[in-house]
């Protein structure tokens, strides 16, 4: 599998990384099988967002209740490694489910992506999913 995401959108994940250096950034990937659409930035509730994230609740629960009446189907997320790798790190593989949800990881400079799953290759959790960069 290859996700299809906007180079705007793209931009627009580092850009939120760029503005908050010292603090992990967070949001929702919207969108169709395969191809991102549009973000829902939210905020990071995490105890400590200069090393963790927490998708506020409130988010998803909004974008989830837009899916079921019709909108875009919530993918996955982003967020920021700010002195980190744009790969998962342990932190994120003991957050995470084996649901198939994708997980975008930037530093500011660079994009990752990767599906969670069962006994993924990468942190025991996540396989690596190829970007394709539109528009």
């Amino acid at each position: 599998m290859t996700l299809e995401i906007a180079t705007g959108i793209a931009q627009a994940i580092r850009d939120a990384a760029a503005v908050s250096p010292d603090r992990e950034v967070c949001g929702l990937l919207l969108g169709e099988p395969g191809r991102v659409t549009a973000l829902m930035p939210a905020a990071n509730v995490a105890a400590d967002p200069t090393t963790t994230f927490e998708i506020d609740p409130s988010a998803l629960l909004t974008a989830h209740r837009a899916a079921r009446g019709g909108g875009p189907a919530v993918l996955g997320h982003y967020h920021s490694h700010p002195r980190g790798a744009v790969r998962p790190s342990s932190a994120d593989a003991a957050a995470s489910h084996a649901d198939g949800a994708l997980w975008i990881i930037t530093n500011a400079e660079t994009l990752g992506c990767w599906r969670a799953v069962a006994e993924g290759p990468v942190a025991g959790r996540f396989v690596p999913v190829p970007l394709r960069f539109v528009g």
